[in-house]
């Protein structure tokens, strides 16, 4: 039961958003931009298209700004309209659930067995509810609505952009960027002393494992094997001066996150949402790039780890124990017992747009130097942004720049390094790794159930919480365009 509920939350949540295109700006963008014979789609249908296509496309385009400032506004509106009305269903359920539990306490003595289960499932469906509305209104669709602003972004601010860089092409001035001595990759100095956190590394890994907040390693030496194979790859032709040492952690979550002193840990559900071997190459280099310019250790500077750690074991333990009020029911929608990442990924790595960025130049520069499409890096997150993601890979927005900045100036520095014709985009240990995958998630996704879950099902036997406003497979817009209306409570 409990790995339905949270099976539900999934589905609930990435096909509502991975159909995220109008929403409600059909009540605000009711002007739709002309065909002409150079865009043969409207403005908003080129919305649709990934960062790649319209880095080709941008320049050709001839949308007038009255235009884009009509799309933009259709986009504020839209975004505004369905994040307030799961606000408001948020807070229909929180009435819902405050009147049920006064009601419990209320008749508790006079209740039958049958009716206090009943009371206490009409509880606990009505939490998962409020807690698919708050992540609905809270981060899924906001990171949906930044990611069509980023590719609206493209078409307006790309062309100029585009200019300025064949400029710098044709001046040589690009040679002059920051790290712009590509051709010395591996001799250059990006931070000095690596070498100093490989031992605030190793203690951080022992800390993380003696708290319970490192999810257990996939135990499949092949694909633990091909994953270190890709990652050592990149590190001989990268500026890491110290030993890498990657891990496959069984966790659902799609991400990937890098501890002091040449340690990365990459998540299940990554490999599971790549598609090819540049887009994981790209997600690798841009781990290691975090350690070559030792980024944890400057944000460590800030917190120590001591510090860092309690604050994940209070999570922790307050989660084990039930108190899922203190922290939120969002880490329950996202994560099984060991899906901590994001404690992880908030406290310890930080925030930094700075360093992202940074991580973002150096990670194509990595990437590209060990002969991969640099352009894998662009794709998945492209594909992290518009198709899936919401659920397991949401954290890992919350991390990051905003889109636009993060696209533009990732495929600024492609555009600056020399093509390679014989980049590696696809291969064969790679197909095989997603062939020897499979059979490994079937697996975890079985032993999930019965173990337990930050969705801390209380009652078990509970009828799952019914679907009043979502059907499988229905268009946003859709589900944003019916007049708000009162939500009955569960189990009337």
């Amino acid at each position: 039961m409990k790995n339905l509920y949270r099976k539900s939350v999934a589905i609930l949540l990435c096909s509502v958003l991975a159909l995220l295109p109008t929403l409600s700006e059909g009540l605000a963008y009711a002007q739709q931009s002309p065909v002409r014979s150079a865009q043969s789609l409207t403005l908003r249908e080129y919305l649709n298209k990934s960062y790649m296509e319209l880095f080709e496309l941008a320049p050709k385009l001839e949308f007038s700004a009255s235009e884009i400032e009509s799309q933009r506004n259709a986009l504020k509106n839209g975004k505004d309209i369905c994040v307030g009305r799961f606000k408001t269903h948020s807070k229909q359920y929180e009435s819902q659930i405050d009147a049920a539990r006064k009601d419990l306490k209320k008749n508790t003595a006079a209740l039958t067995e049958e009716q206090r289960k009943q009371a206490h499932c009409n509880i606990q469906n009505l939490d998962l509810l409020k807690s698919e509305a708050d992540v609905l209104s809270g981060q899924a669709i906001p990171t949906a609505y930044d990611n069509l602003n980023a590719k609206l972004d493209v078409i307006q601010l790309w062309p100029a952009q585009y200019k300025q860089i064949q400029q710098e092409l044709a001046s040589g001035t690009y040679h002059t960027r920051r790290w712009g001595d590509v051709k010395d990759i591996g001799f250059r100095e990006i931070e000095p002393k690596q070498e100093d956190d490989i031992k605030r590394g190793a203690q951080a890994v022992e800390e993380l494992k003696r708290l319970g907040l490192m999810p257990p390693e996939v135990e499949d030496k092949v694909i633990q094997d091909y994953v270190r194979s890709v990652g050592e790859r990149i590190a001989k032709k990268s500026d890491l001066k110290i030993p890498l040492h990657i891990t496959v952690l069984q966790s659902r979550e799609i991400n990937a996150f890098a501890l002091p002193g040449g340690y990365l840990f990459i998540e299940r559900g990554l490999l599971e949402a790549t598609d090819d071997e540049s887009e994981l190459a790209g997600v690798i280099a841009h781990e290691i790039s975090h350690v070559t310019a030792r980024h944890a250790n400057k944000l460590m500077k800030r917190a120590t780890i001591a510090s860092i750690f309690y604050q994940a074991a209070q999570i922790a333990a307050i989660v084990l124990t039930g108190g899922v009020a203190g922290i939120g029911m969002y880490y329950a929608l996202q994560y099984g017992f060991f899906g901590l990442g994001l404690v992880l990924n908030l406290k310890l790595l930080g925030v930094s747009r700075d360093y992202e960025l940074e991580s973002d130049q150096l990670g194509v520069q990595y990437a590209w130097n060990a002969g991969y499409d640099p352009s894998g890096f662009i794709r998945f997150f492209d594909k992290m942004a518009t198709k899936k993601g919401y659920v397991n890979g949401v954290s890992w927005f919350r991390t990051h720049p905003p889109f636009y900045q993060r696209m533009v100036q990732t495929q600024r520095e492609i555009t600056f390094l020399e093509a390679k014709p014989d980049a590696i985009v696809q291969s064969s240990a790679f197909e095989q790794m997603k062939k020897d995958l499979a059979p490994v998630v079937a697996k975890a996704e079985k032993e999930e159930v019965g173990k337990p879950s930050l969705l801390l099902t209380k009652e078990e036997g509970c009828t799952p919480p019914q679907k009043l406003e979502y059907k499988s497979e229905q268009p946003v817009e859709e589900l944003c365009s019916v007049p708000i209306q009162t939500l009955p409570a569960q189990g009337k």
